[in-house]
C-alpha cells in the first residue's frame, strides 16, 4: 500500500540551494498539489486542503467503484446496460448513448474515461448501485475509507450540486489509489480518442500529446469549478501526480500542470532507503523463541528530498525496549527518525517483519531474571 505522508517541503526546501517551494503566484490556479507516489510525500501545494468544485475530476471515484464492481464480477465488461432516461438527458459532455442502441459496460467505461461522458457515467452508476443517489452514498463511504476528509460527493459526474466538493490533496490520494489498485484498467486514461456510434471524441488531456511521460489522468470544467486537470507522469520508475484546480482556460490548466510536473522532476530526487521486507534493524527480543526480530517496512521505504541531497539523509531507528514476545508480523516495535542536514524530516513506524512466539518456561524464566537485573522489571 502506498503511504501518503502529509508533508509539504516548505521548510525542507531550504536544505537545497536550488530547490524552492513554488510561490502561489507562479501557478495560475485556485488550488494545486504535487504528489510523489513512490515516497508518498507531497512535494508542494497551495490551498491543497480547501474544498472546491471538482467538476469531472469526480469521475475518478466513479471509475474506482466501477473497477471494483468489475473485479468483484458484480458487472461484466460485455454486459449490456439499459440506458436510463436520466443518462440520456444528461447535460454537459456526453458519449451520445441512445436507448435504442445496445451499449456495454466496456463501452460505457471508455466513454466515461476518454470522452468524459456524463451520460455514460450515470448509466454505470445505476448499473452498479441501482440509482445515482445510492451510488453517491457508496462514493462517500469509499472516500471515508480512503481518509479523504475534505471531499463530499452528491453525484457521479461532477455536475454542480450543493456540498459537492473536494480538495486537491484528496484528489491526489484518490488518483494514487486508482493507479495502485487497478493497474490493469489505468492504461485507458492514456487513450487519446474513442469512437462510439460513429462519433469520435478526443481525450481532453492535452498533456497526452505534449509529454510522452504523461499517461493520464482526468480533466474537468464547469463555470464554477474553472478548468481542472489531474495529470500523472512516470519518469525513471518515479511517478508524480499533479492536481490543478480552477485554472483560467484549457490551455492554462495544461501549462500549469506541466509546470508542476517538471518542477518535481527537476528539483527533487526520490531515494530508496530500504527494500520491501528488508531488515532495517534486528532489535533484542525478551521471553521469545528467538532473541531478535527483523524490523523494517513491508513495502520498502523511499524518501523524496531536494535534488542532490540524498547523501545528507540520516536515519536513526529506536526500538521499544524492553521488547517482549509474542510479536506478530506488522506490529509496531519502533520508530525511524529521519534528518536532512541535521533538521528533522520524518518520523515513521517500524514494524516486525516476522512472528516471534513466546519461549518455553525455562527461557521465559531466564529472561525474566535478566530483565529484572537490566531494567528492574
Amino acid at each position: 500500500m502506498i503511504r501518503i505522508l502529509f508533508l509539504l517541503f516548505a521548510g525542507l526546501c531550504s536544505a537545497g540551494a536550488a530547490a524552492q517551494t513554488i510561490p502561489p503566484s507562479e501557478i495560475a490556479a485556485r488550488s494545486w498539489v504535487l504528489l510523489d507516489t513512490l515516497s508518498g510525500q507531497f512535494i508542494t501545494g497551495y490551498k491543497q486542503d480547501e474544498r472546491f468544485e471538482p467538476a469531472s475530476l469526480t469521475k475518478l471515484m466513479t471509475a474506482y467503484l466501477v473497477f471494483d464492481a468489475l473485479k468483484q464480477k458484480k458487472i461484466k465488461p460485455e454486459q449490456v446496460v439499459p440506458v436510463p432516461d436520466k443518462a440520456r438527458k444528461a447535460i454537459g459532455s456526453r458519449m451520445f448513448i441512445q436507448q435504442d442502441i445496445a451499449v456495454t459496460v466496456d463501452e460505457l467505461v471508455r466513454g466515461m474515461i476518454i470522452q468524459s461522458g456524463n451520460d455514460a457515467t450515470i448509466a454505470l452508476a445505476e448499473a452498479v448501485a441501482g440509482s445515482e443517489e445510492a451510488f453517491a452514498q457508496r462514493m462517500n463511504q469509499e472516500a471515508k475509507r480512503m481518509g479523504l476528509t475534505n471531499t463530499e460527493f452528491a453525484n457521479s459526474t461532477g455536475l454542480p450540486a450543493p456540498r459537492h466538493s473536494a480538495s486537491a490533496r484528496d484528489l491526489a490520494i484518490l488518483t494514487a489509489a486508482l493507479i495502485r489498485d487497478y493497474p490493469e484498467q489505468y492504461p485507458l486514461y492514456a487513450q487519446k480518442e474513442y469512437t462510439y456510434n460513429n462519433i469520435t471524441q478526443q481525450n481532453r488531456n492535452r498533456l497526452l500529446w505534449r509529454d510522452p511521460t504523461v499517461d493520464g489522468v482526468k480533466t474537468g470544467q464547469t463555470e464554477a469549478a474553472g478548468w481542472c486537470l489531474i495529470a500523472s507522469a512516470r519518469r525513471d520508475n518515479r511517478r508524480l501526480i499533479a492536481v490543478v484546480m480552477g485554472a483560467a482556460s484549457n490551455a492554462a490548466r495544461a501549462a500549469e500542470t506541466q509546470k508542476l510536473l517538471n518542477y518535481g522532476y527537476q528539483f527533487f530526487d526520490t531515494v530508496k532507503l530500504y527494500d520491501p521486507r528488508q531488515a532495517a534493524s534486528t532489535p533484542r527480543v525478551w521471553k521469545g523463541a528467538s532473541n531478535t526480530v527483523k524490523a523494517g517496512f513491508p513495502d520498502g521505504l523511499y524518501v523524496t528530498v531536494p535534488k542532490g541531497q540524498g547523501g545528507a539523509l540520516k536515519a536513526t531507528i529506536e526500538s521499544q525496549q524492553p521488547l517482549l514476545a509474542p510479536l506478530r508480523v506488522g506490529q509496531t516495535i519502533g520508530t525511524l527518525k529521519l534528518e536532512l542536514n541535521g533538521k528533522p524530516l520524518q518520523t515513521l513506524p517500524v514494524v516486525a517483519l516476522e512472528d516471534v512466539p513466546v519461549a518455553g518456561i525455562v527461557g521465559r524464566a531466564w529472561d525474566a531474571l535478566r530483565l529484572l537485573i537490566k531494567w528492574g522489571t
